[in-house]
């Protein structure tokens, strides 16, 4: 009985393990699985409601083909839901720029305040000028870049320090708050009740005339998000670090936050504040594995899938629909208090 010889193993061909296909890393697995949970979610937003649609009929609607199904979904529909995700993921890009700048996860344009300052600089040009996209909008900006020069002054003692930031931002929060509140009792009763309801940040009333502007301004803001992100990772190390590279330390943190309040302000304009996002997201996808520090681009998905999902729960899930900000605000209470708890073990 003769042995069996083993078969000699035949070389690969040069060049083979370059043409063998490498599997995506994490972070881009992680934002294909964001992009594509985001994409299953807009089209069940757009087949809910009175007029419940199947899938086929969105798809034939969003050709325009559909008749009355494409006055559904494109004109009453869509413009809701594309706000919700581009606001989502315009929050959660300012919450990371925050967060890495103060190099903690409470870093967020919600409790520093500046989403706060848009608030109060919106309430102050409804009572003195009336509603408008123009003066909303102006006001928003004004309101929030006031609060960033009042917090950056008070936060500063020979450069910024992260947690001293967020602790006077805390206070400051605290302050427009009651400002907030004795605006509103001395405004007209129509203009308080209207500035009330808008406070509570809804994407009811969003319509096209609403997104397009926003999608304008978002365009011209992501070259600049775009470069931010490499003094970013550098600012990430430390001041002196940073500096040792070249970053001009104080003009970039002021320009980075500039930026920060702007993608902020743009949806307070829109929508009223929506709390928690901007603190949430960024930290869900760096715990996803998204990438080292705060990943940007991950954080926007999240941002934009937290939002939308938000909204379909207020829209369907309580008896009577609620402004997306009352859902935000009741999730993000949760993640806080689990963060504060965290922090606190560690301390």
């Amino acid at each position: 009985m003769s042995a069996v010889r083993p078969r000699p193993r035949v070389p690969a061909p040069a060049g083979a393990a370059r043409l063998s296909p490498r599997a995506p890393s994490r972070p881009t697995t992680v934002a294909l699985l964001l992009a594509s949970a985001t994409a299953v979610l807009a089209v069940v937003a757009l087949m809910l409601g009175d007029y419940p649609l199947t899938v086929p009929q969105v798809l034939t609607a969003l050709t325009g083909t559909g008749g009355f199904e494409s006055t559904i979904v494109l004109e009453w529909r869509l413009p809701r839901v594309t706000a919700a995700i581009l606001f989502g993921a315009a929050l959660a890009i300012s919450g990371a720029l925050f967060q890495t700048l103060t190099r903690n996860p409470l870093g967020s344009p919600d409790l520093i305040g500046f989403a706060t300052g848009s608030y109060t600089g919106v309430i102050v040009v409804t009572v003195l000028l009336g509603t408008s996209v123009v003066t909303t909008t102006a006001g928003a900006l004004l309101g929030g870049l006031a609060t960033a020069v009042v917090v950056y002054l008070l936060a500063y003692r020979r450069g910024v320090q992260g947690f001293r930031l967020i602790v006077v931002g805390i206070g400051v929060t605290a302050m427009l708050h009651a400002l907030n509140t004795w605006l509103l009792l001395r405004a007209q009763e129509e203009v308080a009740m209207g500035a009330a309801i808008w406070g509570t940040g809804s994407l009811s009333l969003t319509s096209w005339a609403d997104v397009v502007p926003a999608v304008a301004v978002l365009l011209v803001t992501a070259p600049l998000v775009l470069w931010a992100s490499r003094p970013l990772r550098q600012l990430e190390l430390g001041d002196d670090a940073a500096a040792a590279h070249g970053v001009r330390v104080e003009p970039t943190r002021l320009a980075i936050i500039g930026l920060g309040i702007l993608l902020t302000a743009l949806v307070t304009a829109a929508t009223g504040p929506i709390a928690f996002v901007a603190l949430a997201a960024p930290q869900v996808a760096r715990r996803l594995g998204a990438g080292a520090g705060i990943p940007l681009v991950p954080s926007a998905l999240t941002g934009a899938f937290l939002l939308l999902g938000a909204d379909l729960l207020a829209q369907y899930v309580p008896a009577q629909p609620v402004p997306v900000g009352v859902v935000t605000v009741v999730l993000g209470g949760v993640y806080l208090l689990g963060v504060l708890v965290r922090e606190a073990r560690r301390a």
